[in-house]
């Protein structure tokens, strides 16, 4: 089967996706307490508890709007 974006198209895509992610980014001012924090040490997980739940809980939501969604 054919692709239906060619290799330039999904350049394109690629490039205008990262844009918006990185001006997201890139626009959002520092504080001073962020700026005066200390940085994480080495064995710090990635991802903390509250960040675990609130990606669950948002995957868990998806789920249910999807199926609600198909089934209905």
């Amino acid at each position: 089967q054919d692709s239906p974006l060619k290799a330039v198209q999904m350049l394109w895509v690629n490039l205008i996706m990262d844009t918006f992610a990185s001006l997201a980014l890139a626009t959002e001012p520092p504080t001073e307490a962020l700026l005066l924090r200390k940085p994480y040490g080495r064995d710090k997980p990635l991802i903390s508890r509250t960040m675990l739940k609130n990606i669950l809980g948002h995957a868990a939501y998806q789920l249910v709007i999807i199926f609600t969604l198909l089934f209905v």
